[in-house]
């Protein structure tokens, strides 16, 4: 099994940056981990894509509403470690962002088998 853990959420001001963290435990190679995905859910809607990483190579996705604003990108030590750098935050970045991992392939769409509980950013002036 994979466990995901997130931190890093809290209450900025537009403009702020942010940085989220994913903690990945367990055996990611033997569960065929390829990617690993951040999303997003704010009430009434459903939980979307926002950035990911090809977790056995080094290939980046982002939805374009985030694009030139948000960096994901794994830590140089704990390769475990993924982060996602929130710059220039707005008001419709307020959500639930969570992490989750793919079984069997590097691309970003498709089903996740593995989901965190999430960490909650809330951008408020």
């Amino acid at each position: 099994q994979v466990q995901l853990a997130e931190s890093g959420g809290g209450l900025v001001r537009p403009g702020s940056s942010l940085r989220l963290s994913c903690v990945a435990s367990g055996d990611m190679r033997s569960n065929n981990i390829y990617y690993v995905g951040w999303f997003r859910q704010t009430p009434g809607k459903e939980r979307e894509f926002t950035a990911g990483h090809n977790w056995i190579g080094s290939g980046t996705n982002y939805a374009a509403s985030v694009q030139g604003r948000f960096t994901v990108y794994r830590d140089s030590v704990n390769r475990n470690i993924l982060y996602l750098q929130m710059n220039n935050l707005r008001v419709e970045d307020s959500a639930v962002y969570f992490c989750a991992a793919r079984r069997g392939s590097t691309w970003y769409q498709g089903t996740y088998h593995f989901w965190g509980h999430g960490t909650e950013v809330v951008v408020s002036s």
